[in-house]
């Protein structure tokens, strides 16, 4: 065992290392729809124009601006030009193209009159067919057309590796001919509960037992940020179980390690034990609360995350540091809590020097929002965060707050 001695980090110092010690992972290939909400790993180059030829901003008729600068202007209509065909016809002195929003430009037209700005008429002069629309606004050069190449040219860097893909460049995706794409890969998390009083969900606790809750809500929360879960069961409080279980995470080949339960000081608590004689101890004391006993380490080349065992001090724990850890892998930069401020209902009082993160819930007055907190703040009663809607977040240096004092809140 190493010493327990050494020295208790902030949350910042911890984050630090974790972050520094997790890598960004390679890229792999997916389809489009399967890209979407990940980190572009390759340039995006356009290889033709969009639009290919100018065509159409509107309904209405392609026209020669010449023809038009002066008004009423009367045309003659000699064909339709549809959406997606060229027009086998060339517009010339005192003739019109019907033209469909997105239908490529006539040659001879350059620009594009509007329905609404001319009307059919009957010319006496020629009793046929024709018809015939008078031209009722003046129109330049260029009116209501989109230009070759006026949304993207060829040969264009459209995209760049580090994009967070949202809809919109799927789309983009989808307009330069691509189904596939190259994107930072999800990170593979083993997920290994500990001891002797934890039974799976699907099991009758026995007395003195408990369901693995902290599996499932450590599962979710990796695969709400991208991340691939992969919950390895429960191991028994006895050292080799535990190594077990730990090789086992190494052969699913998983990116990250999160243990829960076993990384406090008590007899039973064996994955420190294990972690130093398998790999290597970084830290396993924090300076807050909930979440103070946290273990994390390297371990046959991995990051291992080893989380308290209580419920909420698990969950609170992996949204500050597995979260992070999870997002940077997939090549994110920046994972910002969205938080607000907020005025506590009730008092707080405490004087044990540590962060704390008060489960509460909001409520937005005409005075700005309004935090209560959700009962009982044990490290164990999991039902204070199903009631909660964010964390509030006391720093180390405050000893009491009044009702009414504002505070940072962190959204959950």
């Amino acid at each position: 065992m190493q010493d327990e001695r050494r020295p208790v980090l902030s949350v910042e110092e911890a984050l630090e290392r974790i972050l520094a010690t997790v890598r960004v992972l390679e890229p792999e290939r997916v389809p489009i729809l399967e890209a979407l909400g990940r980190v572009l790993a390759e340039e995006v180059v356009a290889d033709r124009n969009i639009p290919p030829l100018p065509n159409s901003a509107m309904d209405g008729y392609a026209v020669r601006a010449a023809d038009v600068a002066r008004v009423p202007a009367r045309l003659r209509v000699i064909a339709e030009a549809p959406a997606g065909r060229l027009c086998p016809v060339e517009v010339g002195p005192g003739s019109a193209v019907r033209i469909m929003t997105g239908a490529p430009i006539p040659a001879g037209a350059d620009a594009v009159v509007p329905f609404e700005h001319t009307r059919v008429v009957q010319d006496s002069s020629c009793p046929t067919a024709d018809e015939w629309i008078e031209v009722l606004r003046e129109t330049r050069p260029g009116a209501n057309v989109r230009e070759a190449g006026e949304d993207v040219r060829a040969g264009q860097v459209v995209l760049t590796p580090g994009r967070v893909l949202r809809p919109q460049e799927i789309g983009m995706l989808a307009a330069l001919g691509r189904t596939e794409v190259a994107v930072i890969r999800r990170p593979r998390v083993a997920i290994l509960a500990t001891g002797d009083e934890v039974v799976p969900p699907w099991e009758t606790p026995g007395p003195g037992q408990i369901r693995d809750a902290n599996s499932y809500t450590v599962a979710a929360q990796v695969r709400r940020y991208g991340g691939i879960p992969l919950i390895l069961g429960v191991a028994r409080d006895e050292e080799t179980l535990i190594r077990e279980g730990v090789r086992r995470a190494l052969a699913e080949r998983a990116d990250l390690i999160v243990t829960s339960g076993g990384v406090s000081i008590g007899d039973f608590d064996l994955v420190k034990q294990v972690l130093a004689a398998e790999g290597e101890m970084r830290f396993w004391s924090l300076n807050m609360k909930p979440g103070r006993p946290l273990a994390f380490g390297v371990v046959g080349g991995v990051p291992l995350v080893g989380l308290p065992g209580n419920p909420v001090s698990a969950m609170i724990a992996t949204e500050l540091f597995v979260r992070p850890a999870v997002l940077k892998m997939q090549g994110f930069t920046e994972w910002p809590w969205p938080e607000l401020r907020a005025r506590l209902a009730d008092p707080i009082v405490r004087k044990d020097g540590r962060r704390h993160y008060l489960r509460v819930r909001l409520r937005e007055t005409a005075d700005g929002w309004e935090a209560t907190l959700t009962g009982d703040q044990g490290s164990g009663i999991l039902s204070s965060l199903v009631q909660a809607d964010g964390l509030a977040v006391i720093p180390e240096d405050v000893d009491h707050l009044p009702a009414g004092a504002e505070v940072r809140v962190l959204r959950i």
